[in-house]
């Protein structure tokens, strides 16, 4: 795994910094509050609009205007304050509230009622249907005291933990172990595309192809979202030139292929993401993919996707796939990534090379990096995990504590470590699909335990192994982990202000969902269903969930899964490969992938011919320039929608 040629690309992007600065000052604090509540209502309305938000956008935005704002006041960014207001534009755009927003729906929801889970869903996650607060559509209600307080406190622990566990896992795989991590360069060089940029020689490509991308992006963006919405506010009815989420041709295609979702979705977005990806992991997508395409009209016939029938759009055909075969199929196969992960994790011990580090390295980390105390961070993971199953054992109390106990202290840091070590070697995530479920059906099953508020506890069942390659972004940068940490403190105050205000003012424009926010009406109706579907296990009786999980088809989608990944490297395909076809293998709507497919292509057989290895390093900024131009047409849009609707709601 060490050896393979495309990871090797990656890992050489960038080399190791021997500089270090916090990039913390005024610029980041004045940055901060630009971002949230100027960003964030953008953000916040194409999630519901379009389903994506803006937030690279929102960090170009805020870099290139401060960039330019230190250049007439004769000075400049350094690399390390452009990272950090990179970095707290991401954490800023992750509003904590627009998940109250998807609360509110799901308790007033079809799904819920149809399933029979009104009355069971907690009021400490949103008030009933028929509160007053609902009719009114306000979080500024007394029966959303509780729900919001829950959130403020949860969001408290979760960004202390943040430098728990997955720093120290970080020192460990990084600093001791010395693993590469060859996807991380690939985050590290979007976020410096603009550093430096007064020197010519950084100057001459990143900033050109920066621009460039955001002209594309800019351009796609009004026919995409300006146009829909703008058209909407001054006519009847939107002008949709292009379907948004997707054009569907289920319909279309249901007698030459049963029971298979088909559509394109026109986002040319697909065609970057696609050549920033791994070729052969998108490869390996469309070839799981397509081997799904061809199983399921033969699982049709043969009566186990039984609950398909003509008629049935995308939705409803997910759906009903997932209930007869999918989903246990789903399961199986990510037990056998999973079990790949391990065993690569376990072999890769016994194949360490000599650069291996030693616990000296453990506590004496490079000079001035920022780093504090590995024991530390210890104590933050001990803390967090207790407050987590305290928190739990008051909301739940009548499900077994010692399960919060074994998720916090035994499953999260077994499964952080081997996550951790695969992303440190290969750049792939790992995880166990459906522990978190599993151990709340056997609290049901074998501890008498009856309800759905389990469902919605803050749990501590964690997978840390992620935030390692964030922190080997960080390091890549030449940033201070000081500087991270201030930032940290700086924005909370400013993302939960902001979040509880923009989405009041949101959901007080039109329902959730509705004709206003067409992703949101069109998809939440599938997510409600497949999430309300898994909470019916805990409950008595024959729940929908134990309808629709099967033993057998388990053991196949793992049993599977395992033949393919051995057949694949029996061959000596790449790692990349491996993974996409094994990941691509489940049930999925394929209509991004065309355009996904198209970009890697492009990438691969002509830009990477044209550019050479510097393709490598234009691709990320290229992404980052379309994404930049695409969020300014949707925070154009929100800030149209905005002006229009408050004048609207103004008494004559």
């Amino acid at each position: 795994m060490y050896e393979d040629k495309e990871l090797q690309e990656y890992r050489d992007l960038l080399p190791q910094p021997t500089h270090f600065e916090e990039g913390f000052d005024w610029k980041t604090i004045v940055g901060a509050v630009f971002i949230g509540f100027l960003m964030m209502p953008g953000s916040m309305y194409l999630q519901l609009v379009i389903g994506t938000g803006i937030g690279p956008a929102a960090r170009w935005v805020t870099i290139i205007l401060f960039a330019e704002v230190a250049k007439r006041s004769y000075t400049e960014l350094k690399q390390q304050e452009i990272f950090l207001l990179y970095y707290m534009a991401g954490a800023a755009l992750a509003s904590p509230f627009q998940g109250l927003l998807w609360n509110q729906y799901l308790v007033q929801s079809d799904a819920a009622r149809m399933l029979g889970l009104t009355e069971f869903i907690p009021t400490w996650v949103a008030p009933p249907g028929d509160s007053l607060s609902m009719v009114e559509r306000t979080f500024f209600h007394r029966d959303w005291l509780i729900p919001i307080l829950l959130l403020v406190g949860s969001q408290i622990i979760q960004r202390i933990d943040h430098f728990g566990l997955g720093y120290a896992l970080y020192r460990i795989t990084s600093d001791v172990e010395k693993l590469p991590f060859p996807m991380a360069p690939v985050g590290a060089l979007g976020t410096m595309a603009l550093a430096e940029s007064t020197e010519d020689k950084q100057k001459s490509w990143k900033w050109r192809v920066f621009s460039i991308g955001g002209v594309i992006g800019l351009a796609f963006g009004a026919v995409y979202v300006l146009l829909p919405t703008v058209s909407g506010l001054l006519f009847t009815e939107s002008i949709r030139l292009i379907p948004i989420p997707w054009i569907e041709l289920t319909r279309h295609t249901e007698e030459i292929l049963p029971a298979v979702a088909t559509g394109i979705q026109l986002d040319i977005g697909l065609i970057f993401i696609g050549m920033v990806l791994p070729f052969w992991a998108v490869i390996g997508g469309l070839i799981g993919l397509l081997i799904t395409v061809a199983a399921n009209p033969f699982l049709y016939r043969f009566g186990i996707l039984h609950r398909w029938h003509p008629g049935m759009e995308t939705v409803d055909t997910v759906f009903a796939n997932n209930f007869d075969f999918y989903m246990s199929f789903g399961i199986g196969l990510g037990l056998s990534i999973a079990f790949v992960g391990i065993w690569h994790v376990v072999r890769s011990f016994r194949g360490s090379s000599g650069s291996r580090g030693s616990l000296r390295d453990l506590f004496h980390p490079p000079p001035g990096r920022g780093d504090f105390n590995f024991w530390i961070s210890i104590g933050i993971y001990v803390f967090s995990t207790l407050s987590y199953v305290l928190l739990c054992v008051w909301l739940v109390p009548n499900f077994p504590w010692i399960f919060f106990i074994i998720y916090g202290f035994l499953y999260t840091p077994v499964i952080s470590y081997i996550t951790a070590r695969m992303e440190g070697i290969a750049g792939q995530f790992v995880s166990l699909p459906l522990v978190r479920e599993a151990s709340f059906i056997a609290g049901a099953k074998y501890f008498g335990y009856q309800g759905i508020e389990i469902w919605y506890a803050p749990i501590p069942i964690h997978n840390y192994g992620k935030a390692t390659v964030d922190f080997r972004e960080i390091e890549l940068t030449g940033t201070s982990i000081r500087g991270i940490i201030k930032a940290e403190i700086v924005v909370f105050p400013v993302v939960m202000i902001a979040s509880l205000l923009f989405s009041q003012f949101i959901w007080q424009l039109a329902p959730i969902p509705s004709s206003n926010y067409p992703y949101a009406q069109e998809l939440w109706h599938l997510q409600a269903l497949n999430t309300l579907l898994m909470q019916t296990s805990t409950l008595e009786g024959n729940s929908a969930f134990f309808q629709a999980l099967s033993a057998l088809y388990v053991l196949t989608g793992m049993g599977f899964g395992i033949v393919t990944y051995m057949i694949l490297v029996f061959f000596g395909l790449p790692v990349m490969l491996v993974y996409g076809v094994v990941r691509g293998l489940g049930q999925s709507t394929p209509h991004g992938l065309i355009l996904e497919v198209l970009g890697a292509f492009l990438g691969r057989f002509f830009f990477l011919k044209r550019y050479g290895a510097m393709w490598r390093q234009y691709a990320p900024v290229l992404l980052a320039g379309f994404s930049c131009g695409m969020g300014l047409m949707g925070m154009f849009a929100m800030g149209f929608t905005l002006i229009l609707k408050s004048l609207g709601r103004l008494a004559y």
